[in-house]
């Protein structure tokens, strides 16, 4: 279960700079897609932050203590900052991808390690995220198709 928890807590580390990346996005995006990726990062980004608070939670009903800090977030996370500067629509949306690309990967390792060892109400979970980041890389390699 230590394990488990650890990787828990990596995921809920990627999570809270993800969230704060996509945040920065929505105030520095420019390009000519800014309205509608505008709105569509404070979708993503809303999303994000109930993940985060679930998580948490989560690791909360398993005796553990959720990570809590920047610190802690930025030591632990597989996900990069983004830089506070205004950034183009088409760099926002491959940089999310490749996020996005990150959580699937970790949530799907997390499954693995749960069912492994019959937590199945974290595998549950994990499923939820899975679902979603699939459906989301879906939708924003749309944007990117030539």
């Amino acid at each position: 279960m230590e394990d488990l928890v650890k990787s828990l807590n990596c995921f809920l580390s990627d999570l809270n700079v993800f969230y704060r990346k996509l945040q920065n996005y929505h105030w520095n995006i420019k390009g000519k897609e800014f309205f509608e990726m505008h709105i569509k990062l404070e979708e993503y980004y809303d999303e994000i932050n109930d993940e985060i608070d679930e998580l948490a939670e989560h690791i909360l009903m398993l005796n553990a203590e959720p990570l809590g800090t920047m610190k802690d977030y930025l030591d632990n996370s597989c996900i990069k900052e983004a830089k506070n500067e205004k950034i183009d629509t088409c760099q926002v949306i491959n940089n999310i991808i490749t996020d996005y690309n990150t959580l699937l990967k970790k949530a799907n390792e997390i499954k693995e390690k749960a069912d492994n060892i019959k937590a199945y109400g974290t595998s549950s979970l994990i499923d939820n995220y899975i679902l979603l980041y699939m459906k989301n890389l879906w939708m924003l390699n749309q944007l990117n198709m030539k």
